[in-house]
């Protein structure tokens, strides 16, 4: 099982924060599956994420501007790729991507 991590720190500038939410800023569920997605396509080799789906997500806690966030990804037996979201070793988020049908 291949295994990879990285570290993250959300910039305080991201457009997602414009509007979610204006007075008290949240980093949205889509934009950490965006940042998991295009981890695990480099870790199989790829520049991009097309093709890949969410299998299974869970958010646990709020991430806001500025957070340091590290991502943990490994490779399941049956070629699906687990991942988790921490931050100050809380777990933030976790769940399982789908890679492409190869062609």
């Amino acid at each position: 099982m291949d295994t990879t991590e990285a570290t993250w720190a959300v910039p305080g500038d991201h457009p997602a924060f414009a509007g979610h939410f204006p007075s008290r800023p949240i980093v949205p569920g889509v934009v950490l599956l965006d940042h998991a997605l295009l981890l695990a396509a480099r870790m199989r080799g790829a520049p991009h994420a097309v093709g890949w789906q969410v299998a299974q997500a869970k958010f646990f806690e709020p991430v806001g501007p500025s957070q340091a966030l590290r991502f943990t990804l490994r490779t399941t037996p049956r070629g699906a790729v687990a991942f988790s979201v921490r931050r100050d070793g809380r777990e933030v988020a976790s769940g399982s991507l789908l890679p492409p049908p190869a062609p």
